[in-house]
Formats: structure tokens, sequence, C-alpha cells
């Protein structure tokens, strides 16, 4: 493993694409913490020791920001609006004939629909700082804190546009700092920079749960927690690699004088088919009606219901919905991921068949079958994995943002092992030795 990591250093190429990639994270994380102008530095500092802000409503975007929505800084919305505009594109691909027809056209379709995602990331990036703005100044973000009305000092309809055009130019800043990644780094700069924004919180927070133990100063509760995250880490690198393999056979076909095909391939289809977006689809469709009702007044009772069974998280109401969705979700996206039909008529066009399937129809459904049988299995290990931390970890101090749960950890693994191919990929076209042996 270290001597992969020398090597890839030895690499020219690929020493500079890495350092470029370790320059643009430590841009990002100096971002996370230039507070926006308007705010009170001192106030918000005493909220965050005093109020327990980072568990219900603003606990995915915070996650998602690196812990800097509670310092409300530059960054403060950080990767979330574009994950959720890029979503939002992908299912409205299947629904909008005109994004499919994109979507066929190559690299120019592509192009396009890029294009799409950064206006929807503005737009949502407007509504996102404008809830987190009226919830900072109605107190709601630091729910608990003494200090929370002295937050926004001036709360003059001019500074608050000031605040959100801010938050806004942090979120199209991120954006364009993933993109430089992508294009002259290593691995996806989206996910490198989820990566670290979901990693920056692990420190902080295994050392709250020290603090909050009572079993031995603390040192047992935090010692159970590592192993149990190790266990979870573990589990999900297990089930994130598992594939059904279906076999697919060609024919042999002559061309002239030259014999093609005759090959034995399969078909990989993981277990986990639609990754972490249920998971983070489930809870971002879940935020909608606590944002909404941040801007409304009084003490409605439609809003009060939702303030108490949406906003804690671990109301029961809210876990059997947050379960639900995930699975519903995680059958929708590999549904439109995944077309079994047109995989079929490219077997059957290029002389491809499955072992005792007669090609065609027969194989389509034979891929349906099989997909919706694998899928239930992921779909509750997502649904399970994402709850873990609410039902087991609340003992010691954690919730369902906890940096060992459901979200974070599922992030954490796929993004790490994605980048280690691509590194390991790239080294052993000059070495043929492989990152990890």
């Amino acid at each position: 493993m270290l001597t992969g990591f020398a090597r890839a250093f030895r690499t020219p190429d690929l020493r500079k694409k890495l350092l470029f990639t370790l320059g643009i994270i430590v841009v990002f994380r100096i971002g996370t913490h230039i507070p926006i102008p308007g705010v009170n530095y001192k106030a918000v500092q005493q909220c965050v020791t005093e109020a327990s802000a980072n568990q219900g409503l603003f606990g995915l975007v915070n996650m998602f920001s690196g812990g800097a929505l509670l310092q409300i800084t530059v960054f403060a919305l950080g990767i979330m609006p574009y994950i959720t505009a890029s979503i939002i594109l992908q299912l409205l691909t299947v629904v909008i004939p005109r994004l499919e027809a994109l979507k066929k056209e190559g690299q120019a379709g592509t192009a396009k629909i890029t294009q799409y995602t950064r206006y929807l990331t503005v737009a949502l990036a407007v509504l996102q700082g404008t809830g987190v703005v009226a919830a900072t100044r109605s107190g709601s973000l630091f729910a608990g804190c003494s200090v929370a009305g002295n937050v926004i000092p001036d709360q003059s309809i001019f500074n608050t546009i000031v605040m959100v055009i801010v938050m806004t130019a942090g979120t199209t800043l991120v954006m364009w700092l993933g993109e430089l990644i992508t294009d002259r780094g290593i691995g996806n700069g989206m996910s490198i920079l989820m990566f670290i924004s979901i990693a920056a919180t692990f420190p902080s927070a295994l050392w709250a749960i020290k603090q909050q133990g009572k079993l031995a100063d603390g040192w047992i509760e935090f010692g159970t927690v590592m192993i149990v995250g190790f266990v979870m880490v573990a589990l999900v690198v297990f089930v994130e690699q598992a594939q059904r393999r279906i076999p697919v056979q060609y024919a042999k076909r002559m061309i002239g004088r030259r014999s093609y095909g005759g090959t034995s391939t399969y078909i990989p289809l993981k277990v986990n088919q639609a990754g972490v977006i249920p998971v983070i689809f489930a809870s971002s469709l879940l935020y909608i009606p606590a944002l909404i009702a941040q801007f409304a007044e009084g003490n409605a009772g439609w809003k009060v219901w939702i303030q108490e069974t949406l906003v804690s998280g671990e109301h029961p109401i809210y876990i059997t919905l947050y379960f639900l969705l995930i699975v519903f979700f995680a059958f929708f996206y590999v549904a439109i991921s995944f077309n079994p039909e047109e995989v079929a008529d490219n077997m059957k066009k290029y002389g491809g068949f499955i072992p005792g399937i007669r090609a065609g129809r027969p194989t389509a459904e034979y891929l349906s079958y099989v997909l919706n049988r694998i899928t239930w299995p992921g779909s509750l290990y997502l649904g399970l994995i994402a709850l873990v931390p609410t039902m087991a970890l609340v003992g010691f101090g954690a919730n369902q943002n906890f940096p060992f749960g459901g979200t974070s950890i599922l992030i954490i693994v796929g993004v790490g092992l994605e980048t280690v191919k691509q590194i390991e990929s790239q080294l052993q076209q000059r070495n043929y030795e492989g990152f990890l042996r």
C-alpha cells in the first residue's frame, strides 16, 4: 500500500495530478472557514458550542458542507445543491424526451445536460441559501442557543440578499473547483469534495462522543463506536463489491476469411446497483417539507406536525418514511439506469446470448427478473445502513448524521474505492503493478 503511494508520486504526470487535487482540497477547506458578511462570528461560535444544531433539519447539508453550514461561511451550502440538481436531471432524463435525446447525442448532449445542471444548481442554491438565512434569523438553526437572535444583527432585506448571493457564489465556486479536479486531477471532482467534506467532520464528532461518554471517562464509548464503525466499513465494502455475474456467450461469425466472436464474457449486476443516490434523494425529499415550514409564520397545525415528526430524525414516522423512500428510490433509480430491453437488443445485434435463454424478449425478461431479485437485498441493505446510527448509536450521543453512519459511510467507501481504482489503473499503464497488491 505504502509502496503504491511512493510509486504514484514518483510518476511525473500522476504526481502533478495528485498535487493539483491536494491544492484544490486546501482551497476548499479554507473557504469553509471564511464567514459571510453580516454575521456575528462570536455569536456563531457560542451557538455552535451550546446548541445541538447538527441534528435534525440541517444535519445533511451540514455534513455535505464539512461543518461549514453551522459556521455560516462562504461554502455553507457546500456541494448539496449540485448533488440534488444532478439527481433531478437524471430522473428528468427518463421523463422528458428532449433530455433523453440529448443523452444519446454523446459528448455534445452530455455537455448540454451539464450546463442545465449548473443552472439548476444555482437556482437550488438561492432557495437553500434563503432557507438557511430564514432559519438563522428565526433561531431554529441554533436551537437551544441563548444568543441565537444575535447571529444576524442586521436583518434588513439588503443584508439578507447579500448573504444569499454570497452563499450562492460559494456553491458556484465549489462546483467549479470540482470540475477542475475532474479535468486536471484524480477521480471525480464532486465526489472528492464530498469525501473531504464528510471526512472533515470525523474528528470533532468522535471527540464529542468521547466527551459525552460516562464509562472510563468516555473512552469505552469511544472505543465501542470505533469498533462498530470499522465493522460497518467492512460490511459496506463487502456489499459494494458484491455482484451477480450473468454469463454471455458470443457466437462465431465469419467476415471474409476472418472469424470473429466465440468469446465468453459476463454482465456484472451489482447488489447495490443504485449506490448512495437513494439515500441522498430520500433525505433531500424529507428535507423539503421542513424547509417550507421555516417560511411559515405562527404555530399552524401542519407546521407543528412537521417540526415534531420530520425535524428530529428520531420520530417513528420519520424513520418509516425514510426507510420506505430509500427502498422506492433504489428500485426507481435501477429502473431508469439499467434498461434490460436495450441490453438484450445490443446482445442480439452482435450475436450474443445467455446460455439457456433465447435472444430477444426472453433475455430482457430474464435480466429484469434477476435485477429485481438482487435489488431487493440491495435496497434493504441501504435502508438498514442508513437507520443503524439512529437506532443503535443514540445512546452514545450520536444521531443519523454520525460519521460512521448511513450516508457518510456509503459515500466514503464508494468514493475511496473508485479513486483507488483510478490511481491503480494509471499505475498499471506504466509499471504493470497495481496500487493494491
